[in-house]
């Protein structure tokens, strides 16, 4: 049963106390390190001001995607379930109720961080309406898109992949590009100096995004099959006359890795595109280009393995070991306020990556 009701009061008129919110974020903190080891890591480094309500995003996005990913719950349910978590956001319906209908559905595939997450969605909401509005209205717009194309595009799941590049595309956006325009708000409204370059930060956060989005994609291929998914654009790898319904882990042909080596590419460019965002952040900030590089100098060793190992069989053929993510987080640090060296690192990294202009 769905508990999706109105509160006695709305969320926006309730007084919270400092000391229950500090209570919240005291979870908030903890729970990050169960659900994320990798934001666990990178959120810290972001300036004090900014830790608290990244952190609160990235809770309330793994809340959809509990949701989406849960492999006993029916596509009208997660349907159901998205949209009321999309007014408890809102402030529009109860949390309590919509954790007490959701948290006992939940398959033993949702881990025990996940489902505490889900029991506690009204500690993290509380969080989340105690911010101003411009953070508020963010939040609210990236959970609400997030819900709604993750949902449309999981009641379409197949092992067929999906139709072409441009179905790729709004796919990644819904999942990935999206929170990268959240994040360009909140760094905007932080920063007067950021806001200056909103509309060129906005347009490369989306590719950022995708960037990101499509290398975990490309890692994930096998993970995702075995639960019946296929998120691959099926006419990039036909046009080498393979077809995505035949996929076999560790046995395709080179009409496979062709068509790999084309979204490597792709991915690279985004990923570039990803540099060029970071460095129209201040040099000062260091925390923020800390949290972005972190996450595009993993996102790059992970492509180079998978460009390495095309015919690859299970995910952690392709994943990247502790000491790159240490060497990335170092070189990173060494290189964080000044571009030219950014650059120099990026092309040194990317090399060897196939390289395709966008089309």
């Amino acid at each position: 049963m769905l508990f999706c009701q109105q509160p006695e009061q709305a969320y926006n008129n309730v007084s919270t106390s400092k000391e229950q919110l500090e209570r919240d974020l005291r979870y908030q903190n903890k729970i990050l390190q169960g659900v994320s080891r990798t934001f666990a890591l990178t959120i810290p480094q972001l300036p004090p001001r900014l830790r608290d309500v990244v952190g609160n995003a990235y809770l309330l996005c793994r809340i959809a995607d509990t949701i989406e990913d849960d492999r006993d719950l029916p596509a009208d349910s997660k349907r159901t379930h998205s949209e009321c978590f999309v007014e408890v956001v809102k402030g529009n319906t109860d949390a309590a109720g919509f954790s007490a209908g959701l948290t006992p559905l939940l398959s033993d595939a949702a881990t025990a961080d996940e489902k505490d997450l889900v029991r506690n969605t009204a500690t993290v909401v509380r969080l989340t309406h105690s911010f101003n509005p411009r953070q508020r209205a963010a939040l609210e717009r990236c959970v609400r898109i997030m819900a709604e194309g993750m949902i449309r595009y999981q009641e379409a799941e197949t092992l067929e992949g999906l139709p072409d590049q441009a179905a790729m595309d709004e796919y990644c956006y819904y999942v990935a590009g999206v929170v990268g325009e959240m994040l360009t708000e909140l760094f905007c409204d932080y920063s007067d100096e950021i806001n200056r370059h909103h509309d060129d930060l906005m347009r490369l956060s989306v590719s950022f995004g995708q960037g990101l989005q499509m290398t975990n994609i490309l890692k994930d291929i096998w993970d995702d099959h075995a639960r019946g998914a296929c998120w691959l654009p099926a006419d990039v790898f036909r046009q080498y006359g393979f077809d995505l319904g035949r996929m076999k882990a560790g046995e395709n042909g080179p009409g496979f890795e062709a068509g790999m080596g084309v979204l490597i590419a792709r991915t690279r460019q985004h990923l570039e595109d990803a540099l060029h965002y970071t460095r129209l952040i201040p040099a000062h900030e260091t925390g923020i280009r800390k949290f972005c590089l972190w996450a595009l100098g993993m996102a790059i060793l992970t492509l180079r393995k998978i460009n390495k190992n095309r015919q690859f069989a299970n995910g952690t053929e392709v994943k990247i070991s502790r000491n790159s993510v240490k060497a990335t987080v170092m070189c990173t640090n060494l290189c964080v306020s000044h571009d030219k060296l950014l650059n120099l690192l990026f092309y040194v990294t990317a090399k060897g990556l196939p390289e395709q202009p966008l089309s």
